[in-house]
Order: structure tokens, then C-alpha cells, then sequence
């Protein structure tokens, strides 16, 4: 399977925001796309045993260096695509860490804790990405970092019931702890006081880095990083529609329509290549 059937296919928002690019760039960033979606595909796989994805995703650290006899044309074209961007290999690894991470880890103790794993699995993912689309000035990197704690962090609050269906739990121990609400009632669905309360302390932490991100962006890296704005305006949007409905994840699996998915993309696209100042809100 191509590096294009494998985004098509994904449906993910991401693949939307590269609507954004000229021919050349959205080739080369739906290359490292589906590289990240088939190592997330590997630890993800209710097929394969735990020793089995490890010894798969160690492959693919190893194709990211040197080619394999029997290694998928996207392991080639993901080396080439280094080459290419000056991307060193442990910038791929860092990712394939982070879906590793998912392997062993189940729960998380402290934020603190819980950001190396974001870092690995989304921030890591932007800095690769910002690479791609090009930029002039370093900040880029800073925007890229605190995009990717945002839009993770929404991920953690949307799927906080699916996560512990497959035996995990994002929301750190310390979190839990902080706002009186057990994993006893999480395992019975619980929605009390206490459960709004945690879920509205880690929106707002959600909230703190799309600021964050806003405010480091670079006014001259404003249009070059419009397929990342895209995507930080259709995740502030789904954050914001699960805020205003008070957090029911136990019940709802929330999303935008395409339609709206739509107007946001439309928005950001006139915002950027207007240039038009940023803004980190709903």
C-alpha cells in the first residue's frame, strides 16, 4: 500500500490540512503521514502480541538507516524524504518511541510524565512536519512543540472512555487525585462534580498550549504553517463543542462535521494567506 491510499484511506484531519500545500510539499508530507500512521497502526494492532509489534517497530527504526531487502517501497521513499528535508533519524524515532511507549505503559503519575509521551507522539510529529512545509524563523519550532501538547491533549479528554476500554488511562494519577475522583468511577462511567471539575482542569491545560502556540508563531511563517492551522482550529473547535457539552465522553464520541470542518478549513486559509493576526480561540 502507497504512502497516498494509506492517508486516503486514514480519514484523519490531518490528511484534510493538506489541502493547504502545493503538489510537491503535500507528496512529501503524506510520505511522512503514512509513516506515522503505520507505526500507530503496529502498536495498535489487536493481531499482534506485544513481542511481535516491538519487533516491528525496531524494524522500522532500522529501515530509517539502512534499506531491507524486504522493506515496503515506504520505507524507501521515507529515507528518501529525509534526505531530502535533513530530517536525522532520530527525529522519526522519537515517534516510534511514543507509539512504543503505549506497549508497557498503561497509566501515568504525573504531567509531567504524561508530556513525554505527548511530546513523542504529536509534538514530535509537528517538528517534523513544520520541516516539510518550510519555514524562516526558529520559533516555528516552539509553535510546532506546544500545537502538538494541544492537540494531544484534546485527543486525551475526547477518548478519555475508549482509552479505558483498551486498558488505559491517560488522565495522570496526580489529576485524579487532585479532584477526588477514583478509577473505580471511571470504570462505572461516574459523571459527577468531581469528573467535571478534572475534565475542565485538563481543557483548560488544553487551552493553555493552543495560547501558547498562538502566541509563538511567526508573523512571516503565518502562511507556511496554514496546514498546521488548520488543524489547531478544527481540534480548538472539537474541544470547544465537548466544553460546551459538559464533557459527556462517556456517552458521545464528538467530532466535527464536514461541513464545519469545512467552513474552518476555509476560514484559516483566508487568515493565513491574508496574514491576518492569530488567534487562539474557539
Amino acid at each position: 500500500m502507497n504512502a497516498a491510499t494509506i492517508t486516503r484511506q486514514s480519514q484523519s484531519n490531518l490528511a484534510l490540512a493538506f489541502i493547504s500545500l502545493g503538489a510537491e510539499r503535500k507528496r512529501d508530507i503524506t510520505v511522512f503521514y503514512a509513516f506515522c500512521r503505520v507505526v500507530d497502526d503496529i502498536a495498535d494492532s489487536r493481531e499482534l502480541s506485544v513481542g511481535d509489534k516491538r519487533v516491528r517497530l525496531a524494524k522500522w527504526r532500522h529501515m530509517l538507516r539502512t534499506a531491507a531487502s524486504d522493506e515496503p517501497s515506504l520505507a524507501r521513499d521515507v529515507r528518501q524524504l529525509m534526505q531530502k528535508y535533513s530530517l536525522s533519524p532520530e527525529m522519526l524515532e522519537e515517534i516510534i518511541a511514543g507509539v512504543e511507549m503505549d506497549l508497557s505503559i498503561l497509566r501515568y503519575s504525573t504531567f509531567k510524565e504524561l508530556r513525554i509521551y505527548c511530546y513523542r507522539v504529536a509534538s514530535a510529529v509537528g517538528l517534523v512536519s513544520i520541516e516539510i512545509f518550510g519555514y524562516e524563523n526558529p520559533r516555528c519550532r516552539e509553535y510546532a512543540i506546544d500545537l502538538g501538547l494541544a492537540l494531544q491533549m484534546t485527543n486525551i479528554i475526547r477518548d478519555v472512555w475508549k482509552d479505558f476500554q483498551a486498558g488505559r488511562v491517560y488522565l495522570p494519577q496526580e489529576d485524579l487525585a487532585r479532584f477526588g475522583y477514583s478509577e473505580g468511577e471511571l470504570a462505572q462511567r461516574q459523571y459527577n462534580q468531581q469528573f467535571l471539575q478534572l475534565m475542565q482542569f485538563e481543557a483548560a491545560r488544553a487551552r493553555e498550549f493552543f495560547t501558547r502556540a498562538a502566541a509563538a508563531l511567526p508573523a512571516e511563517d503565518r502562511r507556511a504553517m496554514a496546514p498546521a492551522e488548520i488543524m489547531g482550529s478544527i481540534y480548538r473547535g472539537l474541544l470547544g463543542r465537548i466544553e460546551l457539552d459538559k464533557f459527556r465522553v462517556f456517552e458521545k464520541e464528538y467530532a466535527l462535521s464536514k461541513l464545519e470542518k469545512a467552513g474552518r478549513i476555509t476560514a484559516q486559509l483566508f487568515k493565513s494567506f491574508l496574514n491576518l493576526p492569530h488567534r487562539a480561540s474557539v
